[in-house]
């Protein structure tokens, strides 16, 4: 796999590429939600955009916004 990696250095900015925007949306959710559990998994675990892109679609919950009359 090094050896890969050396030979092809634009697939390690590719993987770069896919994974910091979801991560970057992933750990806004959270913190914006107060998953302390959530952001803290998202933050040390490297998944390669998959455990973000779970919670973005699954778990992270839209706050309904609620007009006062």
């Amino acid at each position: 796999m090094e050896q890969y990696l050396i030979e092809n250095p634009w697939t390690m900015f590719l993987l770069i590429a896919w994974t910091l925007p979801w991560k970057g949306v992933a750990l806004w959710r959270a913190a914006k939600n107060t998953d302390k559990k959530w952001f803290i998994a998202i933050l040390i675990l490297n998944t390669m955009a998959v455990l973000e892109i779970i919670y973005i679609f699954f778990f992270s919950k839209k706050k309904e916004i609620i007009a006062e009359t």
